[in-house]
């Protein structure tokens, strides 16, 4: 029998914390996840696995989210990826600059629980 494949995402977070909170979260809901404690690295791997999905901090060391963002518009297929920031920025400016620069959600830190962020994510992967 086929093993089913799982979806791909990508989640690129500083807090080591949260990181790891988040991806097992993620894997118990069958996710296959892929981790980066900072956008360079985030960026490699988003550009190797081709996740069906990004989730993004924006403050993070060496490239910020905001710049992992634009790296993704100049690819025609990596501009495609949802991506949904995860952000304790939650300035207005800061959220229509995510969205400006691609994001397909913005959710601040402070406000989600862990359900919420799976919920969000099977709803982009729609």
């Amino acid at each position: 029998m086929a093993e089913e494949k799982k979806v791909k995402i990508a989640l690129v977070e500083d807090e080591k914390f949260l990181l790891g909170a988040m991806r097992d979260k993620l894997e118990r809901e069958g996710f296959d996840v892929y981790t980066a404690t900072n956008g360079e690295i985030g960026l490699e791997i988003i550009k190797k696995e081709k996740p069906a999905l990004i989730l993004l901090d924006l403050i993070m060391p060496i490239k910020s989210g905001f710049d992992v963002l634009e790296e993704l518009q100049k690819d025609g297929e990596l501009k495609k990826i949802p991506v949904i920031i995860l952000s304790n920025l939650g300035q207005e400016l800061d959220v229509k600059k995510g969205k400006e620069l691609g994001a397909t959600d913005y959710l601040i830190k402070a406000d989600f629980k862990m359900k919420e962020v799976i919920a969000k994510v099977r709803e982009h992967l729609k």
